[in-house]
């Protein structure tokens, strides 16, 4: 009898695993970033993935909570390798074998994180840094690849570079013009061959945004998917959306130096809701919906009909980024910091998005400016800058969310996220005789006075699963449902990719 038992159960867990993979094969997949000074943690992410169709992640780093949650979970991962560390694994195979360890097998082998690719370096060539990385990325990519061949890892897990869109450029404004920088061009087709020798695919983010927000006569239409621009005209193609036109350029670049069939990830794409006075809820909703709406079709562009796996950017906000580019940096999320919903989607099937379960918050206590207090107070100044030195205040910013507040509202928003960023502890609100704590919310209008994550109520411990089962159960009934259940699943899948084929 045991031995039937195993034998059923052998042949499940195999049927299921392939089911899983068809079911993941047909998900969503988006960037989960974690600069925040109150992130979510690990497991209700993972939970919120799930629960909106996401089955691909892309981490910018080995984040150990993160990767412990998404093992098993079913969601593959692209893993990250931040910039900073590019030096010392382009230095030595030997680091790169202890990263690979550490950060790769161990959370395969102890946690079953189904880990597939490994990103080295976030947009090394970006044309900002300079030559900051041209002498280490490439070395560090061939250091991870041996250091995957020799864990054993080489043909599951394969290395990409993510790369920023101005790796590219076209010299007659049209995709079809399209050709690696002169300055690194030798340098791309080496790890372009390099990536395709080992079955790696070139991974690239753009950004429509970006456009936008860097040319104020940039047609607004066309950074979206409705087909109203003015198109583009190159030979028999037209082109009404940038995103299409920017990718073709790639396309274009690599048909023009022998890699034509080379496999390309959209790593970044997505639109900010805050930050920018093109950065809101509007635009944001227009830009994704029409992107779901083209990956659910399975639309790709005119030269790469079939599309590439594209992942959303970003999950949630993140109030910890960098500002460098603009305020919208820390506002990319489909999710706020908290993983509340900031706009519909449908992401499919009549399905919108969901917001994160089981999230614990803060008191519901704000920090603002006292109504005794007079906005022309010398103190008020220098009060805002030092809460907006250590508290995100990007919202305030012109043509931003909380871009029409008065000057002592503006001063209460300020106050508020310097209290809530550091926990609402005592002495947090105390600015020169200037603020005092509310529980009435002052949020009014697009703006949000936010209150945060309460970190500490989410460090107990995991509830215990019990693996008990009663002796007097027969299981074999239970065990023989399940596998017809499956099989009939298994075959309908089966039957859609042999009509596909012949269609």
């Amino acid at each position: 009898m045991g031995f039937r038992y195993l034998v059923w159960f052998l042949l499940l867990c195999i049927l299921v695993e392939g089911l899983a993979k068809e079911v993941v094969a047909a998900g969503l997949a988006c960037n989960w970033g974690t600069r925040s000074t109150h992130p979510l943690p690990p497991n209700i992410v993972v939970k919120l993935l799930k629960d909106n169709g996401f089955s691909k992640v892309k981490l910018f780093e080995a984040d150990p909570g993160a990767l412990k949650a998404l093992g098993r979970s079913g969601i593959q991962v692209m893993l990250g390798i931040p910039n900073e560390f590019l030096a010392s694994l382009a230095s030595s195979v030997g680091v790169a074998e202890n990263w690979v360890t550490q950060n790769v097998s161990s959370y395969i082998s102890k946690y079953g994180a189904d880990i597939r690719y490994v990103a080295v370096g976030n947009e090394p060539f970006l044309k900002t840094y300079k030559d900051t990385y041209l002498k280490t990325a490439f070395p560090a990519l061939k250091n991870i690849q041996a250091a995957l061949i020799k864990a054993g890892l080489g043909r599951q897990v394969k290395v990409t570079i993510p790369l920023n869109a101005d790796v590219y450029q076209t010299d007659n404004t049209l995709p079809s013009g399209g050709n690696f920088r002169s300055d690194i061009h030798g340098l791309m087709i080496s790890i372009i061959k390099f990536l395709s020798d080992n079955g790696g695919p070139l991974t690239i983010n753009i950004y429509p945004f970006l456009s936008l927000y860097a040319d104020p006569h940039f047609p607004l239409d066309y950074a979206f998917f409705n087909g109203t621009a003015a198109p583009i005209v190159d030979g028999s193609i037209s082109y009404t959306n940038v995103l299409d036109a920017n990718f073709d350029t790639l396309i274009s670049a690599l048909e023009k130096n022998g890699f034509s069939s080379m496999p390309v990830i959209i790593g970044e794409v997505g639109w900010p809701t805050d930050g920018d006075t093109s950065a809101n809820i509007e635009y944001a909703r227009r830009f994704n919906q029409g992107l779901l709406n083209r990956i659910m079709k399975g639309q790709g562009t005119p030269k790469r009909p079939t599309p590439p796996d594209i992942y959303l950017f970003a999950l949630t906000d993140e109030d910890a980024k960098s500002i460098a580019p603009g305020n919208f940096e820390r506002h990319w999320g489909i999710f706020s910091y908290d993983g509340t919903v900031k706009y519909a989607l449908d992401t499919g099937n009549g399905r919108s998005l969901v917001a994160a379960k089981g999230v614990k918050y803060l008191a519901r206590e704000w920090c603002v400016m006292s109504a005794q207090a007079s906005i022309s107070d010398p103190n008020l100044e220098q009060s805002i800058n030092y809460a907006c030195t250590y508290a995100d205040c990007t919202s305030l910013g012109y043509g931003s969310s909380c871009g029409r507040l008065d000057a002592g509202s503006n001063a209460s928003y300020a106050f508020n996220m310097y209290y809530q960023t550091m926990d609402q502890r005592k002495g947090a609100c105390q600015f020169s005789n200037l603020s005092v704590t509310t529980t009435l919310d002052p949020s009014r209008d697009t703006c949000r006075f936010e209150i945060m994550i309460d970190l500490g109520k989410h460090e107990l411990r995991a509830p215990s699963r019990s693996l008990a089962v009663g002796r007097n159960q027969n299981s074999l009934p239970v065990l023989m449902w399940v596998l017809g259940l499956t099989l009939i699943i298994w075959g309908v899948l089966m039957i859609k990719k042999i009509i596909y084929f012949f269609s």
